[in-house]
């Protein structure tokens, strides 16, 4: 109804919603309490007749294949065509098939065979539909043997229904079909007359659209081909040719015709695939020029940054004339060039090559030293289709891998305390990572090795009996396990010790009251009687959960974001001052930030997703208290090595001291929002992508709520970590200035802004670090996808892991500008409200 709204009989036109998955039962009740009084009309008032049933499309969708919701509903459908074969009459043809196949958890949309494969059945009372073995010439037909049969089955192209069903209702063959018509219903006891008649149209039809098309702008596309559908056409023209060889003549015209389309309407273009690629590659190595220079350049990046920011939009804009004006010398050596690609292809290269010339990247061991080799091999696995679709496996062995320097400095810190904290932190984050990975969804490249372990099974997408049991004791825990990491810092005070109880925790357990109710209507726990009443009550649980995070939450966070709690005293008639929390006055009101989109992420996350993101939170801050425990080791080695032990407070000081954000204390994040992703139940394919998640507001798909809950269900891992980057940078640092005012005692240190401004300045650098770092991922994917195009797995590997790159890069650069222009400008200017001027502290 939303493509041909006119084509139908308003009189005769049934409409119902059918985005529904919750609903099993409406639409084909209406089907069959329409269909069967047409069909016993004696005056038959149709032509054609379509009743379109979604019950087994929806119970795939919703409950999976070994449901007994199901059976149930094959049992149904049984009925009705047994009903339909009853009422029928000698003249109708009935066609019974699928639009689409299903995969073992019940889903289409991917390019498997199980789910671009469907069945078809054509019956007729009157005239005998032949039997293919032995009457049709078995050169007009195709046969497959489809997974899990032992037996080769007849096929054909879906497209083939198009010319067939024309031909049969009497009408033409529509202009641009390229199917073939499928021979049985055309022949005629022992000869093929009728079938030849039908072919000859056929072939007619498709040589009269190819002409067409030739003759037209993009005609050329067929210049290659050409030769070879004209000979292939002439060969049924040839008045030699009869019989059984003609009919074979006329099919394989029709295929050759079909194959050559889909050579053209897939091609490639080598020079805007170079242009792509030249950008990409220009792109990293000036974002990694920013990067260098960034770290060098310490509290003073931002005069630098906006001196290179005017180079660059000079460049661009000198670059884009070029290009616009070379395209209008050179169009004739560029086919499929526009100018518009010619001038965004000139204002970046130029854009990027003037930063890359304005900031060359200073060559030295350290950097050598400090070459990201995880980051290489991640990217370089892409060339591999074996590492592509195993990459799920091979991200928690990266992650352990970056992990392994912080752990030698464990064995090595200059004292107990940190050692302690150092391997006892990295331990539960090794933990933690590995009970990640026991969450798997198996993508069919992986079978028969791989085992579901995040639904009950590969056919049954409900969660695993355990996960029921964990999911509202996991919920409800993790707001404590957050406040107790912020105690270590007594920054468990001011906004935390309200936000994690009564906004954070309630927020959570909605989210898991609603999967509940989600998987109990489901299993009819409570019997069909309370569907209902289950479906509206945790459409309710979601919005509040929702509202109450988004609004409530953001309020909160926004007009009081600092956990801080200060406490005045008089001890011996001096007034004396107790700030808890200020260790870490940046970090805690960050991370609050950061639980906001954690918690939307959570709710429109299925349980045995809710449980991995909880590890993923429990390891990502424990990876931020071993980050800052190492820190503290190399500056208390520093300390030893200089002669001046106060300039270590300043880590643009020549003591030997690295800088507080390095690119490698970057990786194991960028990792960890991986590792989530899949462990959430996504792989790099679109059937992967959980639909369930569209009803999480809505009964029904409704824009633009199940867009959101979509977008947050599948790609909300990815940018919830690059959310989290700046914690890099902000995690345990105190509003202190770097350096020291050396009063007698050598313990009085000032506030002031600079500090701030430190902070701002390091949390640009981890974000540029993550951008990178996905940015380096494209580039592996693209370079791959554009080498390995004609390879055998191109459509089901390596674009949609290319796709997967594009959509986690755009995503990972929102994140960082959210996190950054949002959260810590936000925290940086309370802090700065908070400890006006400069204060001094005496410690």
């Amino acid at each position: 109804m939303s493509v041909f709204p006119n084509a139908f009989d308003p009189n005769m036109t049934f409409p119902y919603d059918s985005f529904n998955v919750e609903d099993l039962h409406t639409v084909d009740d209406g089907v069959i309490r329409h269909l069967f009084p047409l069909l016993e009309d004696p005056s038959k008032p149709f032509d054609f007749l379509i009743g379109h049933f979604l019950g087994v499309d929806h119970v795939g969708h919703r409950v999976g294949l070994d449901h007994p919701s199901m059976k149930a509903k094959l049992l149904e459908m049984n009925d009705v065509l047994e009903r339909v074969v009853r009422t029928m009459d000698d003249e109708t043809l009935l066609v019974v098939l699928g639009d689409h196949g299903m995969d073992a958890t019940g889903d289409h949309g991917g390019d498997g065979v199980l789910e671009t494969s469907a069945a078809m059945w054509l019956y007729s009372k009157h005239i005998p539909l032949t039997d293919p073995s032995t009457d049709v010439p078995s050169g007009l037909l195709q046969f497959r043997t489809f997974p899990k049969s032992r037996y080769p089955h007849r096929a054909i192209q879906q497209i083939d229904l198009v010319p067939t069903l024309s031909l049969l209702l009497g009408i033409p063959i529509p202009y641009n079909n390229l199917g073939s018509v499928i021979p049985e219903l055309f022949w005629r006891g022992k000869t093929g007359q009728l079938l030849e008649k039908a072919l000859e149209v056929n072939s007619a039809q498709i040589m009269r659209y190819l002409e067409t098309y030739r003759s037209s702008a993009s005609g050329n596309e067929l210049n290659d081909a050409w030769p070879s559908l004209k000979a292939s056409y002439g060969v049924v023209e040839s008045p030699g040719i009869e019989g059984e060889s003609k009919l074979v003549s006329f099919v394989h015209f029709n295929r050759v015709a079909l194959g050559a389309c889909n050579e053209i309407w897939a091609q490639f273009s080598p020079l805007l695939m170079a242009f792509g690629l030249s950008l990409l590659g220009m792109g990293l190595c000036a974002a990694w020029c920013v990067y260098s220079a960034f770290s060098r350049e310490g509290d003073d990046a931002e005069p630098w940054l906006n001196t290179r920011l005017v180079v660059a939009t000079r460049s661009g804009a000198v670059g884009g004339v070029v290009g616009a004006v070379s395209h209008l010398v050179l169009s004739f050596i560029m086919p499929g060039v526009t100018i518009i690609h010619s001038t965004v292809f000139g204002a970046a290269l130029a854009s990027s090559m003037a930063v890359i010339v304005a900031t060359p990247p200073l060559m030295s061991f350290r950097l050598v030293k400090s070459t990201p080799i995880v980051l290489i091999l991640h990217s370089m696995a892409f060339f591999s289709n074996s590492f592509t679709f195993w990459e799920d496996r091979m991200v928690p062995f990266l992650i352990v891998s970056s992990f392994v320097p912080y752990v030698l400095t464990g064995f090595t810190a200059p004292n107990t305390r940190l050692r302690y904290r150092i391997l006892g932190f990295s331990l539960l984050f090794v933990v933690c990572i590995r009970l990640i990975a026991i969450s798997t969804i198996c993508r069919e490249e992986q079978q028969p090795y791989c085992h579901v372990t995040f639904f009950a099974s590969s056919s049954l997408p409900s969660p695993p009996s355990i996960i029921l049991y964990l999911a509202v004791p996991v919920s409800a825990i993790l707001p404590f396990v957050i406040q107790r990491f912020l105690h270590i810092s007594r920054s468990d005070s001011g906004l935390a010790k309200t936000y994690l109880p009564v906004i954070l925790a309630p927020s959570l357990l909605s989210g898991s009251a609603f999967w509940i109710l989600e998987w109990a209507d489901s299993a009819s726990v409570f019997g069909a009687e309370h569907t209902t009443l289950l479906r509206l009550g945790r459409t309710w649980v979601a919005w509040f959960a929702f509202a109450w995070l988004l609004l409530a939450g953001g309020a909160l966070w926004w007009l009081v974001p600092l956990c801080l709690d200060i406490q005045v005293s008089n001890e011996g008639g001096k007034r004396q001052v107790k700030v808890l929390g200020f260790a870490n006055a940046f970090g805690s009101p960050y991370l609050m930030f950061w639980t906001i989109t954690f918690g939307l992420v959570y709710l429109s996350t299925q349980l045995t997703g809710q449980v991995v993101l909880a590890l993923a939170m429990v390891a990502f801050i424990s990876y931020l208290e071993v980050l800052d425990s190492v820190r503290d080791a190399k500056t208390i080695e520093a300390a030893f090595n200089t002669a001046t032990p106060s300039t270590i407070l300043d880590p643009s000081a020549s003591t030997g001291v690295l800088p507080p954000t390095e690119f490698k204390d970057i990786i194991p994040i960028a990792l960890l929002g991986l590792q989530t992703f899949y462990a959430t139940g996504h792989q790099s394919t679109i059937s992967s992508i959980q639909w369930k998640s569209a009803f999480l507001l809505t009964s029904t798909v409704t824009y633009p709520f199940s867009v959101v809950t979509v977008f947050l269900n599948s790609v909300g891992p990815v940018f919830l970590f690059a959310l989290a980057v700046p914690l890099v940078a902000l995690w345990n640092r105190a509003p202190i200035d770097s350096t020291s005012t050396g009063n007698d005692e050598g313990k009085k240190q000032s506030i002031n802004k600079d500090s701030t401004a430190q902070v701002k300045n390091e949390s640009v650098l981890a974000g540029l670090g993550v951008m990178i770092y996905y940015s380096t991922l494209l580039l592996g994917t693209s370079v791959s996808a554009a080498i390995l195009r004609r390879h055998l797995m191109v459509w089901k590997v390596f674009a949609p892991r290319f796709m997967a790159a594009v959509l986690e890069l755009l995503v990972v650069d929102v994140g960082v500008l959210v996190g950054v222009g949002l959260g810590v400008e936000r925290v940086a200017n309370r802090v700065n409200q908070m400890f006006k001027g400069k204060v001094t502290l005496n410690g």
